[in-house]
């Protein structure tokens, strides 16, 4: 199978395999063994959790490529272009490259069915064998043990927080879940569990699956002040540090996680390890993570889509100066919708509710979402729209000077928003 445009090829996967998530590593497994199964760099870091992983995978890039590593990455899903999902030396790997490792794949697969996801991930597999990587560092796509990621033995891996999301795949409760993301660790190797107070479920797999568990609050803590922070671990190395670009509170754990990481596999010499954590708080490259637009009022983009994120969300906007915020909001079916709202609550002066169902058979109508906010936040202000680019113009006509507009809940709201602002 050839075709001429990446697009034609996207949208083949995407017609071939009947489920979009079809958990399990026999299929991918079998393609990639006959594809050679290469080394794919030289030191491999694997990032799971429920949020935090594409901030976390920016900042170990930043920090790694600072002091000459040359880093791949691979991360999903894209924000306006598919060939966001895999990154070589910095840089976005372009169509024809891409093209030509699909056609590598579909060859190699001969009647084994993929995944749209399953094919994107031997792709990056597949260009970053061929990149001479000193480190590949992989965020993992929906829970760990049967993610396609996980075909490969990471050296290190990180989990950054577990909460409820995608339940009916991996489970109803933090315990169920932590132990599907303990899935990507391996024995004798490095596992950094990025928060304080982690379920059961997680440190009880990974222990058992023999990882050198290394713990945010135990092992490595931060501490903050107004304009710099300090990350300390129990060895007594003490880095002082500027505040990450990434400016939600909550980067900082995921920052910490990442230094972690990295002074867990010594990858490092003690003596860069504060030249490059400098770095990796200067130089991340993660949009949509509470991203500025500009303007008064204020446009600001977030790809937040579940309880645990519009909680950091709500912890940001407490910090920030009065004015009043209005939310554009759209979200897909899976998604726990009520949760999200009552987590923002009364911070929000009123709703712009987007559909989403015409850019996925997965998004939600705005008038399941106004049925959700009438249940869950009785008195709250809101008006339903078509799409997400006539809830933002509304949002922007009531506006005032010193308002902020807060676009979230999916990356197609954050994708709508960003191609706009980039015309």
């Amino acid at each position: 199978m050839k075709f001429s445009t990446l697009a034609e090829w996207l949208d083949y996967q995407q017609r071939i395999h009947a489920l979009g998530v079809d958990l399990g590593l026999e299929r991918v497994h079998a393609v990639w063994q006959r594809l050679g199964t290469p080394k794919i760099a030289r030191q491999v870091i694997t990032v799971g959790g429920t949020n935090g992983k594409g901030s976390t995978v920016a900042f170990l890039e930043a920090m790694l490529a600072g002091v000459g590593k040359r880093v791949g990455c691979y991360t999903s899903p894209h924000l306006i272009r598919y060939n966001e999902r895999i990154r070589i030396a910095g840089v976005d790997v372009d169509d024809g490259v891409l093209m030509e490792s699909f056609e590598r794949i579909e060859l190699a697969r001969g009647d084994i069915s993929l995944t749209y996801f399953e094919f994107g991930t031997l792709a990056a597999f597949d260009l970053m064998s061929q990149a001479d990587l000193d480190v590949a560092v992989l965020e993992v796509g929906l829970g760990g043990r049967l993610d396609a990621v996980n075909l490969i033995d990471a050296d290190a891996v990180i989990v950054t927080t577990v909460d409820l999301d995608h339940v009916e795949w991996l489970g109803p409760d933090r315990d169920s879940i932590g132990r599907e993301k303990a899935g990507i660790a391996r024995r004798d190797r490095v596992a950094i569990v990025g928060e304080a107070e982690p379920p059961k479920g997680l440190l009880e797999a990974l222990a058992a699956q023999g990882a050198l568990i290394r713990r945010a609050g135990h092992d490595f803590y931060i501490e903050r002040e107004a304009h710099h922070w300090r990350w300390h671990h129990r060895d007594g190395t003490v880095l002082n540090l500027p505040a990450p670009e990434l400016c939600a509170p909550v980067q900082y754990a995921n920052a910490s996680a990442a230094i972690a990481v990295l002074h867990a596999m010594g990858m490092v010499n003690p003596g860069e390890l504060q030249r490059i954590a400098e770095l990796g708080m200067q130089f991340p490259r993660a949009p949509a993570r509470l991203q500025s637009l500009g303007g008064d009022p204020l446009l600001v983009v977030d790809v937040g889509h579940n309880p645990q994120a519009a909680r950091a969300l709500a912890e940001w906007l407490d910090t920030q100066p009065d004015g009043r915020v209005r939310a554009v909001y759209g979200a897909l079916s899976d998604k726990d919708v009520g949760g999200v709202m009552t987590a923002l609550g009364a911070r929000i002066a009123h709703w712009y509710l987007a559909s989403l169902d015409g850019d996925t058979p997965r998004g939600l109508s705005s008038s399941v979402l106004a049925g959700v906010m009438r249940q869950v936040l009785p008195h709250a202000s809101f008006d339903t729209y078509d799409d997400v680019l006539q809830a933002l113009a509304a949002a922007r006509s009531a506006a005032r000077r010193g308002d902020r507009i807060l676009a979230f809940g999916s990356f197609f709201v954050a994708s709508a928003v960003l191609q706009l602002s980039n015309r």
